[in-house]
C-alpha cells in the first residue's frame, strides 16, 4: 500500500515548504495539493495557486511524487494545463501525477459561470481526451464544444513517457470510462453522502465503486489494472489515532486500493487531527 498526504494550499510558502519536505522526509511515496480558485470547505481562507506551489515543492524534493487533487475544466483549458503539467514534470525530473476531476461548482460561479453536474461531466469528456493528445502529438487542430485549439501540441514532451500519469477522480459511470480509457490510476472519495449514515455505509459504496470499475475494465480488456487511490479522509477524519488509521489502510487493500490519501492535519475543521499520529504512521512503515 502506497500513502500520499495532500496538504491544501493555505500556507505562505515559508510555512509551506517544511510540511512538503516532512512529507518526503517521513518516506510517503506521494504529496498533493488541491486545484482551486477557492474551497468550499474553507471560503474565507488565503488560496494559493497550485501550479506554483508544486513547482515550488519540486525544487526542494527529490524522490516524493507530486501532484493536483485534482485539476479540473472549471477554469482551466486543457492547452494551457498541458503547458503547465509539462513544465512541472521537468522541474520534478518526472514525478507528477495528474489528478483529474470534473470539479464542483463554486470555482465556476466565482468566474460567472454555473453549471450542472450534468454539464460539468460533458466538459471532462471533452477536455480529458484532448489533454491526452496535447500531452503526446504535435499541432493539434480541435474545435469542439467547449474546447477549442488551433496547432498547439507537445512541444517538448513531458520527462515521464508517453507523457504524466492521469489519475482520474471517478464516483459515476461516464467519470470511471474515462479513467478506464485514459487513466493510469482511478482516484475515489467514496459514494456522496453515505459517510453521514456511519462509515459502515460509506465501506461499503467504496467496494461498490471498486466493483463498478473492475466491471468497466474488463469490458475494455485493459492489459493492466488502474492504480487504485482512495481519499482516506472523505469517510471521516482518518488520523484520529495510529490504530484508527492502521485498520482504515488495511480495509482500503482489502477494498482492492493500491493507495490511499490523508490530509495534513490541521489545528482546525476540517482535517483536525494531531502531527504526531501521522508522523507514528511514518515510522510504523520504516
Amino acid at each position: 500500500m502506497r500513502i500520499g498526504v495532500c496538504i491544501l494550499p493555505e500556507h505562505p510558502w515559508r510555512e509551506a515548504e517544511p510540511l512538503w519536505r516532512q512529507v518526503e522526509e517521513w518516506g510517503f511515496e506521494h504529496a498533493w495539493t488541491y486545484d482551486h480558485l477557492v474551497w468550499a470547505g474553507l471560503p474565507q481562507a488565503p488560496w494559493h495557486s497550485t501550479v506554483a506551489t508544486l513547482a515550488a515543492a519540486a525544487v526542494v524534493t527529490d524522490r516524493v511524487r507530486l501532484g493536483t487533487f485534482v485539476a479540473s475544466p472549471n477554469f482551466r483549458h486543457p492547452a494551457l494545463l498541458a503547458k503547465d503539467v509539462t513544465t512541472l514534470d521537468d522541474l520534478s525530473a518526472g514525478r507528477v501525477l495528474l489528478g483529474l476531476g470534473t470539479g464542483g461548482d463554486l470555482d465556476s460561479r466565482l468566474l460567472g459561470d454555473r453549471h450542472t453536474r450534468g454539464e460539468r461531466t460533458a466538459r471532462f469528456e471533452e477536455f480529458v481526451p484532448l489533454l491526452d493528445r496535447l500531452l503526446t502529438e504535435d499541432d493539434v487542430e480541435v474545435e469542439g464544444e467547449f474546447f477549442t485549439v488551433a496547432g498547439a501540441g507537445a512541444r517538448p514532451r513531458c520527462v515521464q513517457q508517453p507523457r504524466v500519469p492521469f489519475v482520474v477522480a471517478a464516483n459515476g459511470p461516464r467519470a470511471m470510462r474515462l479513467a478506464v480509457a485514459h487513466g493510469a490510476g482511478w482516484l475515489t472519495t467514496g459514494p456522496p453522502g453515505a459517510a453521514e449514515d456511519g462509515l459502515d455505509d460509506w465501506w461499503r459504496g467504496v467496494r461498490e465503486l471498486g466493483a463498478r470499475v473492475d466491471a468497466l475494465e474488463g469490458e475494455a480488456g485493459r492489459a493492466r489494472p488502474l492504480d487504485r487511490y482512495l481519499s482516506l479522509d472523505a469517510g471521516s477524519p482518518a488520523l484520529g489515532s495510529l490504530e484508527e488509521v492502521q485498520d482504515r489502510i488495511g480495509l482500503a487493500a482489502e477494498a482492492g486500493f493500491t493507495d490511499v490519501v490523508v490530509h495534513w492535519p490541521r489545528a482546525d475543521e476540517p482535517y483536525r487531527a494531531d502531527v504526531r499520529v501521522l508522523e507514528a504512521l511514518a515510522a510504523s512503515r520504516s
